[in-house]
């Protein structure tokens, strides 16, 4: 029988992922209500950390060989611009491992800029990985197609040492153009959709809808001013958040929050909880700040958003907790539809505000009458390779979708991005969405 001593690096290092996913798993199932909030934050974060850094330690193994080990046997192997090149690939592998620890040590009123190093490597590691991976399974399948499996030529040889080249000048090219295009202000999309049952008094009233902003390590004052004042041009009738507003505590982070009171839409700023508001164990403290700023939280609650024109048109505004409070046991909280849309009937319309796509079809499958939902949390999957995961996990990826003849679903991309500051293959958006009475 093998010991845990001769399992190779990459089996200990997938080994002790699984030690510390199944003590994640018994922290949520049997110590949620022995812990105070605070410690649980703690210990989650932690757990996350040491989870992910587990699991990319043998991506990173693998990083090391393909760019540093393969060519340790050719002649520049001993040249300073070889020594130079391993601790270039050193750092970024450890600031790539770092970036998990940032939301436990390093958020403040604005980024800092190692958080933003860390993260930007984070992004290129991913996608590193995946072209090494894709490469490398190229190169294997040529190779069995062939016939040359058995063969290692100078041929050979150069193929191997072209991959990682690839690989890397790939990831550079990628990162760069995803840092420009994160770094751009939000695009403002505009959507009508038609509601059935809007009062005609209510035709082309404006919702401005922002999703996963994220204020955090990456994410700070700046940027929210920067989408507070682009909010402020729309002119909106309502200005709804759905979810994941921060990645830290209200009172870490509270300065860069200021400038969400300077937003004023005459019927109302709205709010629910996204599973990176449960992550931070503050929601309590969350939803009190919200409050001083004028912004609504919706609580598995509704609300009546009354006609300007007219008090007795009016339609229901409602907003369910993120299915992530229930995961992690939340007390309080956690999706309940039943109570979200008391007070409400299919004789008013119905829009609901529900951060992840699969709750939006979980609601829809017990109220099939409801006539709009509001979602996020895909972020239009952020950065290549990850949008096809994204795609795949989510009823509803990103955009506007009808279920059935009066009901649709529009899915925000995301108004920032989630600590690494980049987008491929996605936008950020502000969506001003017109309600359309038929």
């Amino acid at each position: 029988m093998i010991s845990f001593k001769q399992l190779p690096i990459e089996a200990k290092a997938i080994v002790a992922a699984g030690v510390v996913f199944f003590s994640m798993m018994l922290s949520r199932s049997y110590l949620a209500e022995k812990l105070d909030f605070r410690t649980r934050h703690w210990l989650l974060r932690l757990q996350m950390a040491l989870f992910f850094n587990s699991l990319m330690l043998v991506g990173s193994l693998h990083v090391w060989r393909s760019t540093v080990t393969t060519f340790t046997r050719s002649s520049a192997a001993s040249s300073f611009c070889f020594m130079l090149w391993k601790v270039a690939v050193f750092v970024f592998l450890a600031l790539a491992h770092s970036s998990f620890f940032t939301l436990l040590f390093l958020v403040a009123e604005e980024p800092y800029f190692f958080s933003l190093a860390a993260y930007t490597c984070l992004g290129a590691y991913i996608i590193l990985i995946f072209f090494l991976f894709t490469l490398g399974s190229v190169e294997q399948a040529y190779k069995f197609l062939a016939g040359r499996a058995a063969k290692a030529g100078t041929g050979s040889k150069n193929r191997t040492a072209l991959k990682p080249v690839l690989a890397v000048l790939l990831t550079v090219v990628l990162t760069v153009v995803g840092l420009l295009n994160a770094s751009q202000p939000p695009t403002v999309n505009s959507v009508e959709i038609p509601v059935h049952k809007l009062p005609s008094t209510m035709n082309n009233l404006k919702v401005v809808l922002l999703s996963d902003i994220h204020l955090g390590p990456t994410v700070g004052k700046t940027k929210l001013a920067m989408i507070v004042r682009m909010v402020k041009a729309l002119k909106p009738d309502i200005t709804v958040i759905v979810g994941d507003l921060s990645d830290a505590e209200a009172k870490i982070i509270r300065p860069a929050v200021e400038p969400l009171g300077e937003l004023d839409s005459p019927l109302g700023t709205y709010f629910v909880t996204g599973n990176h508001e449960y992550y931070t164990s503050d929601v309590s403290n969350w939803f009190e700040l919200l409050k001083s700023f004028n912004i609504q939280p919706l609580h598995n609650e509704n609300v009546k958003i009354v006609s300007p024109k007219s008090t007795s048109d009016w339609f229901c505004l409602a907003g369910v907790d993120d299915i992530e409070a229930d995961v992690l046991r939340y007390s309080g909280h956690g999706m309940d539809l039943k109570k979200a849309l008391r007070g409400c009937s299919s004789e008013h319309a119905m829009v609901l505000l529900a951060h992840q796509p699969i709750a939006a079809k979980w609601a829809l499958q017990e109220r099939p009458d409801i006539n709009l939902i509001l979602s996020g949390h895909t972020h239009g999957g952020q950065i290549f390779p990850l949008n096809a995961g994204a795609y795949l996990l989510n009823p509803f990826f990103v955009g506007l979708y009808q279920v059935g003849q009066n009901t649709f679903v529009y899915v925000s991309p995301g108004t920032m991005y989630y600590g690494i500051p980049m987008r491929l293959g996605s936008r950020a958006e502000i969506t001003e969405i017109i309600l359309r009475s038929p």
